[in-house]
C-alpha cells in the first residue's frame, strides 16, 4: 500500500492562508467604505452650505438622494444613514488631536485607490480628498465613536480599539464603563494628555490602576450579600472579561495559589502576570473594610514571590487589594513607599459617566489652580 499524503496538515495550512487572505480583503473593503462614507458626508455638507434655507433644503435633498441611492445600490443609504455620514464628516474633519496621533497619508492612499470613483477617468466625477484623520476601524465602530463629544476621549477609544483589536461590543462596553475617565482619574495631567495621544501605555505599576475597576459583567447586585469566594468564582467564570477590564498585557496563572513555609499554607486569591511590565501581579479580593492586617498579609505574599518565584530578569511583584472601598491613606501609612502594593476599588455596576466627567474636570481645574499658585509664590 502506498503511503497516504498528510492531507490534514496540508489542508490546515491552505485553509489558514485563505482565511487570512479573506480577512485582509474584508478589512480593506470595510476601510474603503469608511473613507467613502466620510467623502459622502463631505459632499452632503458642502451641498447643504450652498442652500439658502439649510434645514429645509437639507432635509429634502437627503430624502431625494436616499431614494436614488437605494434604487441603484440597495439598502444602506436611508436618510438616517446619510445623516450619520454627514455627522461623521463633521466630527472627524475637526478631530485636531487625532492629527498628531497618526500618520495621515499612507493608509488612505492604499485604501482610496480601491474605490471605484478613483478608477474612472471622467473629469466630472468628484475627486476624493485626503482626510486629516486616518481611519482604522469599521463603520460600526465609528457609529459608537461619533457619539463622544470630547475629542481627547474619542481619540483615546479609537487608539485603544485599534491597538487592542476590540470588537464593536467590546468598544461599546469600554465606553459605557467610562474607561477613559477612570484611567484619567488615576493619573496626573501629563498622563491624561498621554491617554489622548497614545492611548493607555503600561510603563510602571501605577499605569494598570483605574478608579474604580468596573465588574458589572459578574452579574452581582450592588446590595446583594456575597462572600469573597463568591466574587472570586464569578471572576473565574468571566475571566476573559475580567482580563479586558483589568488592563493590557495580563495573563491569568492561577486562583488560590498555595505556597508554604514554616509548615503553614497560604493562598493568593488570583495570580496574574503582566508581560508588558514583566512581573507577577497578585490580587486579593476584599468584600469587607480594608485593614492593616490585610496589607501585612499582601506584603508577605509580595515578599515571597520576589524572593522565591521571581526570575532575575523580572521586575518586582505588584500587589493589589481589590476592595469595595479603597483606602490609599491606610496603604501609605502602613507600608513603605516602595512596597509596590495598592488598594483599588471595584464597582459592581457601570459608573455614572457624567459624575466621573465632572470629577475629572474638577481634578484638572484643581491641578491648574495649584500650579498657578505655585508659580505665583516662586521668587523672581
Amino acid at each position: 500500500m502506498s503511503k497516504q499524503l498528510p492531507t490534514t496538515l496540508l489542508y490546515s495550512k491552505i485553509a489558514s492562508i485563505i482565511e487570512l487572505a479573506r480577512k485582509r480583503a474584508s478589512t480593506a473593503i470595510n476601510l474603503s467604505m469608511v473613507y467613502a462614507y466620510y467623502e459622502i458626508g463631505r459632499h452632503i455638507v458642502e451641498e447643504e452650505q450652498q442652500g439658502k434655507q439649510r434645514a429645509i433644503y437639507g432635509k429634502n435633498i437627503l430624502k431625494e438622494l436616499s431614494a436614488k441611492l437605494i434604487e441603484r445600490f440597495g439598502e444602506g443609504f436611508s436618510v438616517i444613514n446619510l445623516q450619520y455620514m454627514r455627522n461623521f464628516y463633521l466630527t472627524y474633519s475637526q478631530n485636531i488631536i487625532g492629527q498628531t496621533a497618526y500618520d495621515q497619508s499612507s493608509i488612505y492612499q492604499t485604501v482610496s485607490n480601491k474605490l471605484p470613483i478613483l478608477q474612472t477617468p471622467s473629469a466630472k466625477l468628484p475627486i476624493l480628498q485626503t482626510p486629516s484623520h486616518k481611519f482604522t476601524l469599521s463603520w460600526s465602530h465609528y457609529l459608537i465613536l461619533m457619539k463622544i463629544e470630547n475629542i481627547a476621549e474619542r481619540n483615546f477609544y479609537e487608539i485603544e480599539a485599534t491597538k487592542e483589536n476590540w470588537s464593536v461590543r467590546q468598544l461599546a462596553r469600554q465606553c459605557a464603563s467610562s474607561l477613559y475617565e477612570r484611567l484619567a482619574l488615576s493619573r496626573n495631567k501629563k498622563g491624561v494628555l498621554k491617554l489622548a495621544n497614545k492611548g493607555q501605555t503600561i510603563e510602571k505599576p501605577e499605569d494598570i490602576l483605574k478608579s474604580p475597576f468596573t465588574l458589572e459583567f459578574l452579574g452581582l447586585e450592588e446590595k446583594a450579600i456575597y462572600s469573597e469566594t463568591d466574587l472570586e468564582s464569578k471572576i473565574i467564570d468571566n475571566m476573559q472579561k475580567f482580563l479586558l477590564e483589568i488592563g493590557k498585557g495580563f495573563l491569568f496563572e492561577s486562583r488560590q495559589k498555595r505556597f508554604t513555609f514554616d509548615e503553614e499554607h497560604y493562598f493568593v486569591d488570583l495570580v496574574l502576570y503582566n508581560r508588558l511590565l514583566q512581573c507577577y501581579v497578585l490580587i486579593d479580593l476584599k468584600t469587607s473594610k480594608l485593614t492593616h492586617q490585610d496589607l501585612g498579609q499582601m506584603q508577605m505574599y509580595v515578599n515571597y514571590y520576589d524572593r522565591y518565584v521571581k526570575q532575575k530578569f523580572e521586575k518586582p511583584t505588584i500587589g493589589i487589594l481589590l476592595c469595595e472601598t479603597a483606602n490609599q491613606t491606610l496603604v501609605k501609612l502602613t507600608l513603605p513607599k516602595n512596597a509596590n502594593i495598592y488598594s483599588a476599588q471595584y464597582a459592581l455596576y457601570l459608573p455614572d459617566k457624567k459624575l466621573l466627567q465632572n470629577k475629572l474636570k474638577e481634578w484638572i481645574l484643581e491641578f491648574e489652580n495649584s500650579k498657578k499658585s505655585s508659580t505665583s509664590r516662586t521668587p523672581t
